[in-house]
């Protein structure tokens, strides 16, 4: 079978390929997303002690290590069997909302925006960071200081930016001082202005996106994510949630160990990422999707000022949910300001300078399951320990995983729309990839050479000819 493939797919976290499979006539029959790289921290942290787990899974990414020490220090707290001082709890949240933060804005303003803001079309060269803040200087000091700012959380908070050793089974290591209270809330105001004005910005800019919003992974699935009781938007804790296509609640479980009720993995041949499904519908059928998104399509409401006003103004466009992933766009601004507003409130309660942030205690249970909202979407770390707390088994459900299927029928969608297999252009697969970028995949701790990433797309009849080639 002839087949197009696209390896390195650019401006992604890791390293990825797809593949476009046709027919004779040359019309697309498949795609593929393929994860060129097996990490297999599943494996080798058997043996560690549980107490070790936040630190040691951290460091699955460099982008998002806090994603990452929040479930998993969940998941040691279950077998602590400890509930963990309330000011630890909030600082938690803080800390995994000034992740979001960052984490938010680098898929924005550095790796997509040069498509939205520059054009699919543009010249690759310049189709990047350097090129977009040559054209528009301001638009990327704007998009620098929204990601400094959730760096400044985390640092403040954690005492470094990248990999910090605070949050641990029980809590968090150390309170918050006052000086860094105050230093970060000094900052909050202009922050705010910043991300209420790219927010404008976009919603004013989306009448230009429709032929986008229409084949870029659009159609009906269901949605995954953590949720509470009054269905404000939650990224720490609370049920785990799944509603279809029209809004309706299938699953609304209230403890995280009952997600190996609903939702299973399985391996595919072609790649190392696995492919999670919601279990009642079976695989393929049971796909389902994580993510920003997907978190505003199950919320009713943000729970702060400018959040909320925004959030009515997405379910405008549509009253139940929304099914195009190229809203993820728009959902990533909203929650950075959402995020932004949140951090103000909980910085401004003088109670979250209480000294009382970690709960000590022994191996109380065998198993323990962390659940939160990562930037991306849902994480599951699982544990199970033996007597003396040796890790004997684990397992992580990342974000990227969960929206396998999803990315997948995406890319074959927007293939069939918008390659043409006679005529290949670089300018029609950089769409197949901004597809992947809707989803924001985080596939290993890999950084990328800007403007330099190899690129390259062939079409091969089924007897070995090449039949087109682009590169760049």
């Amino acid at each position: 079978m002839p087949k197009i493939t696209i390896a390195p797919v650019s401006r992604i976290e890791g390293h990825g390929k797809i593949s476009l499979f046709t027919d004779d006539a040359g019309n697309i029959v498949d795609a593929r997303f393929q994860v060129t790289q097996i990490r297999g921290f599943e494996h080798f942290v058997v043996g560690r002690l549980f107490s070790e787990m936040p630190e040691i899974t951290s460091r699955i990414c460099g982008i998002c290590p806090i994603s990452h020490q929040l479930a998993s220090a969940k998941a040691c707290d279950q077998i602590l069997a400890v509930a963990i001082p309330e000011t630890a709890a909030r600082l938690r949240r803080i800390l995994n909302l000034g992740q979001l933060i960052q984490s938010h804005a680098l898929s924005y303003f550095y790796l997509s925006a040069p498509d939205l803001i520059l054009g699919m079309d543009h010249p690759p060269d310049k189709r990047n960071v350097f090129g977009l803040a040559e054209s528009n200087p301001q638009f990327m000091r704007d998009g620098i200081a929204l990601r400094q700012f959730g760096q400044e959380i985390i640092a403040h908070l954690a005492g470094r930016r990248i990999h910090p050793r605070w949050v641990v089974p029980g809590g968090v290591l150390a309170p918050l001082e006052a000086t860094a209270r105050d230093h970060l809330l000094h900052q909050l105001p202009e922050i705010k202005c910043i991300a209420a004005r790219h927010l404008a910005s976009f919603r004013e800019n989306l009448d230009r996106q429709g032929e986008s919003i229409a084949f870029f992974a659009n159609f009906p699935s269901l949605f995954f994510g953590l949720s509470n009781d009054t269905r404000t938007l939650e990224h720490y804790d609370g049920s785990l949630r799944i509603i279809d296509a029209n809004g309706a609640t299938l699953e609304n479980r209230p403890t995280s160990e009952e997600y190996t009720d609903i939702i299973d993995e399985r391996n595919e041949p072609w790649t190392y990422l696995r492919f999670p499904y919601y279990k009642p519908l079976g695989y393929p059928h049971g796909m389902y999707r994580v993510g920003p998104l997907t978190r505003l399509n199950i919320a009713a409401k943000c729970g702060t000022p400018m959040a909320d006003q925004a959030l009515a103004e997405l379910k405008k466009i549509d009253p139940q949910p929304l099914l195009s992933s190229f809203f993820s766009h728009h959902a990533r601004l909203i929650e950075i300001l959402y995020a932004i507003e949140m951090i103000e409130q909980l910085l401004e309660d003088t109670s979250i300078l209480d000294p009382n942030v970690h709960a000590r205690a022994g191996v109380n249970n065998r198993e323990g399951v962390g659940i939160i909202e990562a930037p991306r979407g849902t994480v599951i770390h699982h544990y199970r320990v033996n007597g003396d707390g040796v890790m004997e088994w684990a397992r992580l459900i990342v974000a990227t995983g969960h929206n396998n299927l999803a990315m997948n029928r995406g890319i074959l969608q927007a293939a069939r729309h918008f390659i043409a297999p006679a005529q290949l252009t670089e300018g029609m697969c950089n769409r197949i990839e901004a597809v992947i970028r809707t989803f924001d995949p985080c596939l290993s701790c890999s950084t990328h050479a800007v403007g330099s990433m190899p690129f390259i797309i062939e079409l091969i009849a089924g007897d070995g000819r090449v039949i087109d080639r682009v590169s760049r």
